[in-house]
């Protein structure tokens, strides 16, 4: 609701500059018939700034226009009625030291302020755009005063006289023991829930002690009791650990991070290595004449083999010997908090990056070349599907979640695909020659297809990836940028794939748009598992066909897993030409107009091996010859070791950025061009001048 006589200042992004304007909105606080100029640009920088956002107050009143301030000086968030009551008192004042900001799952415009305190405010943005601003903002500020509040506590702690650390130890024993008492009445009503419910009648009445819904609240009661113990035994574990270190004693060793000892005595890095070779084999090539970013240039296709990369991840052994790790985390994490900056426990890692992962998408070739030899755009969008459905399940390379490493800003992939015309995939095929440049055609010397795929980080904060596919021969690519964000669930981690992607089939002059699914990894806590979840939307304009697909999460009770369903129409008529029901990860049943079934069964299907250059012929910022210690590491299960390598690289990385910050270099791209809100592969196929046909 607005408020008379007062006008919103809005808060939108430049397309062609990337850069925040604010400026009066029309009928909205602080309107005028001057715009004002005022821009942003996305950093890691406190900034102050202001403008008009929606505050609930509460239901009678409901939302309001106020006029907010952020003080990054005094780590504060103001409050007025409007701008011109901005020299006066403000309305309220939230600290922002300790707090928790979070945008809402209700919509994309809300997100609230959670104060140490205790005290809430809850704002509405006029867009995403303004949401992501002020939440980045707010967060930098966040953590600036945080981190600066932990430091002067500790300085106080350690100039204080021993009878008042003495005193603190107190107040820090009764606090543990108010909480131990808290727990004690948790455990009673769990048991006598469980009295309750052992207590029913074995037969008679609507509900016995055998009810399924009963006994999946039971095995939940009990989880959740064990997780609490779990928890309170860390803050004493951290109580003891705060008083030896205080009386000069030793700490507890698992709650600090292991380094080798050649790192400990302050040894030089060069002298860090593996079997593999030092670490300056592959960090110290980026030297600071040299940036990470390059000019384009082309891979050679020829230096190409199979990939021999067919390690599965291990299951649950490595979690569960960790289990103390991942608790010690989890008690520093707030519900709805952002983890795209929390750096997680190395052991949970997966021995490759996430541009690498983007490349299993191409798995299956075969049915990707095959989406132009629809005999129309109805089977086109038809196998479209078919192709996007079955893309899921080879990224998973065992049934335990665990994280691909973070791409470093700049980093890139390359790979290829041999795709028979027979629709079989190439076995032990020669190698095909890379084309010169400006040749259109890749065709392999066994007659074969070849699918290129090159990826590559092209912004850090937001964690944007680019990647883009083409066959040339028969003229289709396919080109996507993909913005990942992570969220603490409890016992889950929810990621949102924020982007979209578009096919282009140039022999039919059509283009087809998709966004991708959020991604959950379940049970952290015993053993991870991860489900898709979300509705991704496929059109194309050219030929009206569309398609809506739903990834179904299981529900709390009941239900089947990985569950999804899919609607293909044509958005003139309405009618609904295909259906499909199944699991993305097992078998797919579509079910046509006419009649006609089919089942897709993905375990089943063939999958074709990329082809990879080795480390040696890759460039320093290609994802394998990048990570290629700390993976190393992790196979030899020499976690701490892995640890501090991929250590060095994210300081690197920082490092560069905060160079880059006070030089005000932009950064550069190698193979992606920011267009619009997206990111395009800089030589598209359409660009090609002429085209094998």
């Amino acid at each position: 609701m607005t408020m008379q006589g007062e006008t919103v200042t809005a808060i939108r992004i430049s397309d062609s500059e990337g850069k925040l304007d604010v400026f009066p909105q029309k009928g909205t606080p602080g309107s005028s018939g001057r715009g004002s100029s005022k821009g942003w640009q996305y950093s890691d920088h406190m900034e102050n700034i202001d403008g008009y956002l929606m505050k609930y107050t509460n239901l009678v009143t409901g939302w309001q226009y106020r006029f907010f301030v952020l003080n990054n000086e005094a780590g504060l968030l103001e409050y007025f009625v409007n701008e011109q009551s901005r020299p006066q008192k403000p309305r309220g004042t939230l600290p922002l030291a300790g707090a928790v900001i979070s945008p809402s799952d209700e919509d994309s415009h809300t997100f609230t302020v959670n104060a140490i305190s205790g005290e809430q405010y809850k704002l509405r943005a006029t867009d995403a755009k303004e949401r992501q601003h002020w939440v980045s903002r707010l967060q930098i500020c966040t953590q600036h005063h945080t981190e600066a509040m932990g430091k002067v506590k500790a300085r106080a702690f350690r100039l204080t006289h021993p009878l008042s650390q003495a005193h603190i130890h107190s107040c820090l024993h009764a606090r543990t023991q108010l909480l131990a008492h808290m727990m004690t009445q948790a455990q009673g009503q769990h048991r006598d829930l469980i009295q309750t419910i052992e207590g029913l009648p074995p037969v008679a009445g609507p509900l016995s002690p055998l009810d399924q819904d009963l006994l999946m609240l039971k095995a939940t009661s009990m989880a959740t009791m064990n997780c609490l113990n779990d928890c309170l035994h860390i803050l004493q574990l951290q109580q003891v650990a705060r008083q030896r270190s205080s009386l000069g004693g030793p700490t507890i060793e698992w709650l600090e991070p292991k380094l080798p000892d050649i790192l400990k005595n302050g040894g030089p890095l060069d002298s860090f290595s593996t079997e593999g070779g030092p670490l300056e084999g592959s960090l110290l090539e980026l030297s600071a004449t040299e940036p990470c970013s390059f000019s384009g240039e082309e891979i050679d296709g020829e230096d190409e083999v199979e990939d021999a990369f067919t390690e599965k991840e291990e299951e649950l052994g490595a979690v569960e010997e960790e289990r103390s790790v991942i608790l010690h985390l989890l008690s520093q994490l707030k519900l709805g908090m952002d983890l795209t900056r929390v750096v997680l426990p190395t052991f949970i890692l997966e021995k490759r990056s996430l541009l690498e992962m983007y490349a299993d998408f191409m798995s299956h070739p075969d049915l990707f070349v095959a989406i132009t030899d629809g005999q129309g755009p109805e089977e086109r969008m038809v196998r479209f599907v078919e192709y996007y459905l079955t893309s899921f399940h080879e990224g998973r390379k065992g049934a335990i979640a665990k994280k691909p490493y973070n791409p470093i800003i700049g980093e890139s992939f390359h790979c290829s695909w041999r795709v028979p015309r027979s629709g079989e995939p190439a076995k032990d095929a020669p190698s095909p020659s890379s084309p010169p440049q400006g040749s259109p055609t890749t065709e392999g010397e066994d007659g074969s297809y070849q699918l290129r795929f090159v990826a590559e980080q092209v912004s850090h904060h937001p964690p944007v990836s680019g990647f883009y596919a083409e066959c040339p021969e028969r003229r289709m690519c396919v080109n996507t940028h993909v913005w990942t964000k992570s969220k603490f669930m409890g016992m889950s981690i929810g990621v949102s794939m924020i982007g979209e992607g578009c096919l282009y089939l140039l022999e039919h002059d059509e283009e087809y748009t998709f966004t991708l699914p959020c991604a959950y990894a379940r049970s952290i806590l015993t053993v991870p598992w991860v489900e898709l979840g979300g509705k991704v939307n496929v059109n194309c304009t050219k030929s009206g066909y569309s398609a809506v697909i739903t990834f179904q999460t299981k529900p709390f009770y009941g239900g089947k897993l990985h569950k999804v369903t899919a609607e293909v129409k044509h958005n003139a008529t309405s009618a609904v030409v295909c259906r499909v029901q199944g699991e993305w990860n097992g078998v797919l049943e579509f079910s046509y107009q006419n009649g006609d079934t089919c089942m897709v069964d993905v375990t089943k299907l063939p999958v074709t091996k990329k082809r990879v250059r080795p480390n040696d012929k890759q460039g320093p910022t290609e994802s394998r010859r990048l990570w290629q210690h700390v993976t190393e590491s992790l196979r030899q299960k020499d976690i701490e070791k892995a640890t501090e390598y991929k250590r060095i690289l994210e300081e690197r990385q920082r490092t560069e950025e905060r160079h880059r910050t006070e030089t005000e270099t932009p950064w550069r791209t190698r193979y992606f061009e920011s267009e619009g809100e997206g990111w395009m592969y800089h030589k598209p196929l359409w660009k090609t001048p002429t085209l094998k046909t």
